[in-house]
């Protein structure tokens, strides 16, 4: 008897144990224009998109109080110091015993990148390809990696991303261009919270 074919299934790994130094406080709790906090309101769209959901974060956080949803998954990076490359690399192992086909890897204090730009990056999702997101001749984020590139992901460390993976693996990158400046635009500092939502 043969298995009934499996839905491929996507993660959303949302990266937010950076320490937001330029912000000058926990911007992962600033408050956006409609009073949503900066992390969570960035949880709730992914959660619109992907069945599974999981945030990284620092060994010391509190997730009750950076008001992140009960059904998210939380990873704790022990290395998050260190640099983004180690908390991509967390994030990336805690899905080895999922069957999932592919991750995309989005940014905490990227709030505005809309549902129907995370649907249209998901459906060129697949294990052997890397998708990356353009807006305006600018890459942006979510960059959603198959399957088959998580075991260099998990390798990597420090400050270190995954730009030398995607350079290294051209040939498997899907560019999805969009009209989403959304994918652009992130808060590194309190004006930046003040960008319009983008439809």
């Amino acid at each position: 008897m043969t298995e009934p074919h499996r839905k491929p299934e996507y993660v959303g790994l949302v990266l937010a144990a950076g320490s937001g130094q330029r912000f000058g406080s926990d911007k992962r709790l600033a408050q956006l224009a409609d009073g949503s906090s900066l992390l969570r309101a960035t949880l709730l769209r992914a959660k619109e998109a992907f069945s599974d959901v999981r945030v990284v974060l620092k060994a010391e956080d509190d997730a009750q109080a950076l008001a992140i949803p009960h059904d998210i998954h939380l990873v704790r990076a022990a290395h998050a110091k260190q640099g983004m490359g180690s908390s991509l690399a967390a994030g990336i192992q805690s899905l080895a015993n999922t069957q999932a086909t592919a991750v995309a890897v989005l940014l905490g204090d990227m709030p505005w990148i809309t549902l129907a730009t995370l649907l249209q990056l998901r459906a060129h999702a697949h294990a052997e390809h890397i998708v990356v997101a353009y807006c305006d001749g600018q890459c942006g984020h979510p960059v959603l990696f198959g399957r088959r590139f998580w075991p260099e992901l998990m390798q990597l460390q420090g400050e270190n991303g995954a730009k030398a993976l995607i350079a290294t693996h051209a040939q498997q990158v899907i560019e999805v261009t969009l009209a989403d400046r959304g994918i652009l635009l992130d808060v590194d500092k309190p004006a930046d919270l003040s960008h319009p939502p983008i439809s």
